[in-house]
């Protein structure tokens, strides 16, 4: 690609997205005065700012400048089901009708509870509140079991926000380190140096690094890894790669841990464990098995979980099963996401995949379309990634980033920033679909063009 034609549409772009949405660029300075960056997340503050979302529809959003977006960002993957769906909005308002929050244990909690231990074949269900607090609760597990505290994860994954899983998030290819034994490297100010010192950092698709890393210190007792990685677009684990994990982990006695924040519900009722057949220890919910509340759950075997029973393990949370919360999951799972809708999502997610693979076909762009199910990215890389370090490497940021500018102003609305991937929903129509596909090919010829933008 030539690098001055990709840098004269970007901001041509940037200048259409910043003058359709005037009211958004308001809405942050007065939001600057009381919030950091103006933004309730960090992750949302990008260029050429913030878009401050009104409401939502099945398939549609709207800004606050009126801007009406088929939705492929999705919450960060958490809508599956579609913006005010029905029969969830139905649900949450009859619980809201007999009260919003008690802190005490209701039958809808059974429900949900019953349901995730039959998607993802682990018989013991805990509530949380977010995907932060279900990987925290998760490792925490895992270090009570193996009675060892040191932590291995793998280099370029993202678990949440508390601090032992705060490492080598997106560690600047400088600082490394080899690819034999990763540097720990902070992802933020404000972690102490003895959580760092207790991860072990290990490539993605990489069995014999991981037994290697197990071999080196045997003060680790818990392993924690997205099973597909969705921190960096989207890649596959290799064939066998999981059921070596598996099979390696156990020889060591270290309690694996799948995070399945963003796979759950989303890939396939069961995610990764149904898909791929590998059973872990644990596993970490949170997103889409809420149905649009917040909501994390850890999953775990008897042994493991009977730590909770024993008190041995404290696992609390004054929303924990939060009756709102519930009631949504339960509509989500056992009304809204059936076998029918999972068979609409895969039919949805080959037909983006084979409509944009064409494109960058035909186009000779140097990307690939990659995903399962609900999730599914267009890679910019020239070479397959496998890990974070083939990201680091191959992965054109700017040409990501100017493919989203691209759906931005053409009615798409895409998650912000270089590591995410597009979610569907049971609302999307084949027609919305196609004019995805339709804007990626716009941006395809305009940026193999020779001609000014």
């Amino acid at each position: 690609m030539n690098p001055e034609r990709v840098a004269q549409l970007r901001e041509q772009m940037l200048a259409r997205l910043a003058s359709r949405t005037e009211k958004s660029r308001a809405m942050l300075e007065q939001a600057r005065r009381v919030m950091p960056a103006g933004v309730p997340s960090s992750f949302q503050d990008q260029p050429p700012h913030p878009i401050y979302v009104s409401h939502g529809k099945g398939s549609q959003v709207w800004d606050v400048d009126d801007n009406q977006y088929t939705d492929f960002h999705n919450g960060f993957g958490v809508m599956v089901m579609g913006h005010a769906n029905p029969t969830i909005v139905e649900a949450i308002s009859r619980a809201a009708g007999r009260g919003t929050h008690f802190a005490a244990p209701g039958e809808c909690a059974i429900r949900v509870a019953t349901e995730l231990s039959r998607r993802f074949r682990l018989p013991k269900v805990r509530f949380a509140n977010s995907g932060t607090e279900a990987t925290l609760d998760a490792i925490r597990l895992g270090r009570a079991f193996s009675g060892k505290d040191g932590v291995v994860k793998i280099e370029g994954s993202y678990h949440g926000h508390h601090d032992t899983v705060m490492v080598s998030v997106a560690p600047d290819p400088q600082k490394m380190g080899p690819r034999s034994s990763p540097n720990r490297v902070s992802y933020s100010a404000g972690i102490p140096q003895a959580h760092i010192d207790l991860v072990t950092v290990v490539p993605y698709n990489d069995p014999d690094a991981l037994e290697a890393a197990l071999q080196a210190n045997p003060g680790v007792g818990t392993m924690i890894m997205e099973p597909v990685m969705l921190n960096i677009g989207v890649v596959p684990p290799k064939p066998g790669y999981l059921e070596a994990v598996r099979e390696i982990t156990a020889r060591h006695g270290v309690v694996l841990i799948f995070d399945e924040v963003k796979t759950g519900a989303t890939i396939a009722a069961g995610g990764v464990v149904e898909r791929f057949g590998v059973v872990p220890d644990l596993v970490a919910l949170a997103k889409a098995t809420g149905g649009g509340t917040p909501i994390g759950a850890v999953l775990g075997t008897e042994e493991i979980m009977a730590q909770i029973t024993s008190k041995k393990v404290t696992q609390v949370g004054t929303f924990n099963g939060n009756p709102l919360t519930m009631a949504a999951a339960d509509a989500t799972l056992t009304k809204v996401l059936d076998a029918k809708a999972y068979a609409r999502l895969e039919e949805a997610g080959k037909r983006m995949l084979a409509g944009c693979q064409d494109i960058c076909d035909r186009y000779g762009l140097p990307a690939y379309a990659v995903g399962m199910s609900a999730k599914g990215c267009v890679m910019f890389a020239s070479q397959p990634v496998v890990d974070y370090r083939s990201y680091t490497e191959y992965f054109d940021d700017d040409l990501n980033y100017l493919a989203w500018l691209y759906h931005m102003n053409h009615g798409v609305f895409m998650t912000p920033g270089g590591d995410e991937q597009w979610t569907l929903s049971i609302a999307h129509t084949d027609e919305e679909l196609d004019h995805y596909i339709a804007v990626f090919e716009q941006f395809a010829a305009d940026v193999t063009s020779t001609g000014r933008a």
